[in-house]
């Protein structure tokens, strides 16, 4: 292609407990600042790419007008939490297209502030699919279907809680060198706020079995916005810019030929390695979903990092911190699962990634040069997207 896509600006919303803004106003603040960090203004706005989440009616259509924006595209593709990695994807091939020049992807949320002790709902959208209604009389909960993974995976690989654990401990140790994490977990009164150990996460108390507390991502308020741009429209920009070299997507759900511990991280990650022209040996950071403990592990053997069945041997060999050998570190920034979750995480993944690219990531693995970030969206045990981006520094 003679056009190319760069993220060129980022920004992610600092507070995790955030009651007196809506969504769109952290999205309009997130926008904007990613807007100061490319050095562009809202003028240069030609694409926007927002999954809808925050609107009762008109996607895309509300959020334009909020933004007082008037994009030649608009793209509302809504997946859950992977939805921004199919966003980046969707970008790059209009800017690729020449369709347009500055994209604008945003994400707002107030999961925290609006939810009732009790949770966020079964249902992802407003109306149940069809096969949800059949698995809701059953019993089937959203921490359910992760933990139906988890089981089948001890079953069939002999995976422990212990290794399970080790997931949550090193996103915490990520999380304890990153200052908003460490300020939201202040602010989200979590108790215990230090280092993790592999016998605190399997102590605390069961979710859905296998399934622990610190096995589960955090419930928070926040956002973020990223910005993508041309090759052209780089030249101006305030940094060098992180290039879009691949991406993928996928889609899997309960069928004749499914199985719970493989996820369509197994398709969306060999599309965009093979469109970025690298292998996964060659990426020195994974920002993969951590919705629970288990989608970690399961991306990591589905992307290719490791053998199917290895993940918990894999993990809990110490190899996911920053300062590590043997593999690339994962979510850096402490991730969903010590850091941030507002509901749908995916856009945290890239602005991390970018971090990494540019140098200045709170946990920066040194010489970093290839990152991979894939999102999950939806529930892992029955129908979920994957959505797969490869990052490099240009």
């Amino acid at each position: 292609m003679s056009r190319r896509a760069f993220i060129a600006g980022i920004h992610e919303f600092p507070a995790r407990v955030a009651p007196s803004y809506s969504p769109h106003q952290i999205k309009a603040e997130s926008a904007s600042k990613a807007l100061a960090d490319a050095g562009l203004t809202w003028s240069a706005v030609d694409g926007l790419y927002d999954a809808g989440e925050s609107e009762t009616s008109l996607p895309g259509l509300g959020v334009a007008e909020y933004l007082g924006i008037k994009p030649k595209v608009i793209d509302t593709t809504n997946v859950g939490g992977s939805s921004y990695e199919l966003h980046i994807g969707h970008a790059k091939n209009a800017i690729e297209a020449g369709l347009i020049d500055v994209a604008l992807i945003t994400y707002g949320s107030t999961l925290r502030s609006e939810s009732s002790s009790g949770g966020i709902p079964t249902s992802i959208g407003i109306h149940e699919t069809p096969a949800e209604r059949i698995e809701r009389p059953h019993g089937l909960s959203l921490v359910g279907s992760y933990a139906l993974v988890a089981s089948r995976h001890m079953h069939e690989y002999g995976t422990t809680s212990e290794q399970l654990a080790s997931v949550a401990v090193s996103a915490r140790r990520h999380a304890l060198r990153n200052p908003l994490a460490v300020d939201g977990l202040e602010a989200l009164a979590i108790r215990s706020r230090g280092e993790l150990t592999v016998d605190d996460v399997v102590s605390s108390r069961p979710i859905a079995d296998p399934l622990r507390l610190l096995d589960c991502c955090l419930m928070t308020d926040g956002g973020g916005a990223v910005v993508l741009v041309s090759d052209a429209v780089l030249t101006d920009c305030r940094h060098a810019g992180v290039e879009v070299l691949g991406t993928g997507e996928a889609v899997s759900f309960v069928d004749a030929d499914s199985n719970l511990t493989t996820s369509a991280a197994v398709e969306s990650g060999r599309r965009a390695f093979a469109e970025a022209g690298v292998r996964p040996d060659d990426i020195h950071v994974a920002m993969l979903y951590d919705s629970f403990s288990i989608t970690v592990v399961t991306q990591l053997e589905d992307l290719g990092f490791c053998p199917k069945g290895s993940g918990g041997e894999y993990v809990a060999s110490g190899v996911l911190d920053f300062d590590s050998d043997g593999g690339p570190a994962v979510n850096t920034d402490g991730g969903g699962l010590s850091s941030t979750h507002p509901g749908m995480r995916g856009l945290f993944l890239l602005i991390e990634a970018t971090r990494q690219m540019r140098g200045s990531s709170t946990s920066q693995v040194p010489g970093a040069e290839l990152a991979v970030c894939n999102g999950i969206g939806g529930f892992l045990g029955s129908r979920h997207a994957s959505g797969t981006v490869v990052l490099g520094r240009a």
